[in-house]
C-alpha cells in the first residue's frame, strides 16, 4: 500500500504540470467569458479523457481549477461539471457519466454512474406564460452530500444530502436527507437509518 501510495505522488505531480497550460487558458476564459462559460468547454473537454491517463488529468485540472479537490478523488469518463464553484473532497469517487452542479462533495462520498445533482427545483420560474421559461427568474440552490454517503445510479440530488448516508438508484431527492439516512424512491423517503455507535452518533449526523 505504502508503495502504491509513494508510486502515485510522482504521477499526480506529472498530471498537474500537463494540464497546467490548459489550466491557465480556462482561467484566461472564465475572466473573458464569464466562470461558467469559460469553464464548461473544458470541463467536457477533460470529461472525454479515456482510462486511468484520463482519471489523473481530471483530478489534476480541477484541483488547479476549483476552491477544493482533494487527494485520490477518481471522477470517471463522461462526467461533466457545470459550475467552476463545485467543492470535491478527499476520496470521493464519481462514477461515468455524471453531471454535476454547484455542489459540495465532502470526504469519501460515492456517486454512481449517471447521477445528476442539480441545485435545487426552482431553477426556473414558472408563473407566467407571456415570458419564456428560460428568462424567468429562479432560484439557484448549492447542494451538499455529507460525508461517506453512498448515491446509487441513475440518482437525481435537489437538495442536501446527510452523512453516512445511502440513497437507492433511480431516487430523486427533492428534500433534505438527514444524516445516516437510508433513502428511496421518487421523491426519495427515509426507509430507516443507519445503525449507530459511540463513534458514530446521531447528533454527530446531523439527525
Amino acid at each position: 500500500m505504502l508503495r502504491k501510495s509513494l508510486l502515485k505522488r510522482p504521477v499526480n505531480a506529472a498530471a498537474l504540470v500537463v494540464v497546467l497550460l490548459p489550466a491557465l487558458l480556462c482561467r484566461l476564459g472564465m475572466r473573458i467569458f464569464g466562470s461558467e462559460k469559460g469553464f464548461q468547454g473544458w470541463s467536457q473537454f477533460f470529461a472525454l479523457l479515456p482510462g486511468l491517463s484520463g482519471v489523473y488529468l481530471r483530478r489534476a485540472f480541477y484541483r488547479w481549477i476549483l476552491p477544493r479537490c482533494g487527494t485520490d478523488v477518481w471522477i470517471g469518463f463522461g462526467t461533466v461539471l457545470s459550475h467552476p464553484t463545485a467543492r470535491i473532497g478527499d476520496r470521493v469517487y464519481v462514477g461515468t457519466f455524471c453531471v454535476l452542479g454547484d455542489v459540495t462533495l465532502e470526504e469519501d462520498v460515492l456517486l454512481g454512474s449517471n447521477v445528476s445533482v442539480i441545485n435545487g427545483s426552482r431553477q426556473h420560474g414558472i408563473e407566467r406564460v407571456d415570458i419564456p421559461i428560460r428568462e424567468q427568474p429562479g432560484e439557484f440552490a448549492p447542494v451538499t452530500i455529507g460525508a461517506d454517503t453512498w448515491i446509487g445510479d441513475r440518482t437525481v440530488v435537489m437538495a442536501d444530502v446527510g452523512k453516512h448516508s445511502v440513497v437507492g438508484a433511480g431516487s430523486v431527492v427533492t428534500k433534505p436527507l438527514s444524516g445516516c439516512s437510508v433513502a428511496c424512491g421518487s421523491p426519495a423517503r427515509v426507509m430507516r437509518l443507519r445503525e449507530t455507535s459511540a463513534n458514530h452518533s446521531l447528533s454527530d449526523a446531523g439527525v
